[in-house]
């Protein structure tokens, strides 16, 4: 069976600022993905594998610097 092809997804504020970025695969999300505040700054990073949250997780504080970094077992 030939692996489905990954397409670029974007969701936004209702002020049309981004609100998160990545991939979808069949759907699910797939890859890297980063989550923003309306501000810009950038809230949340990591990886999924057709939908579960997979290795390094990163929060990140109200000035866009490194507040937590989570490991996630798959």
């Amino acid at each position: 069976m030939a692996k489905s092809s990954r397409k670029r997804d974007t969701h936004y504020h209702k002020d049309g600022s981004v609100r998160a970025k990545g991939w979808l695969r069949d759907g699910q999300l797939d890859g890297y993905w980063e989550w923003f505040r309306k501000d810009g700054t950038k809230m949340r990073s990591g990886h999924f594998d057709m939908g579960a949250q997979v290795g390094e997780w990163t929060t990140y504080n109200a000035e866009g610097e490194v507040h937590k970094v989570t490991q996630i077992k798959g």
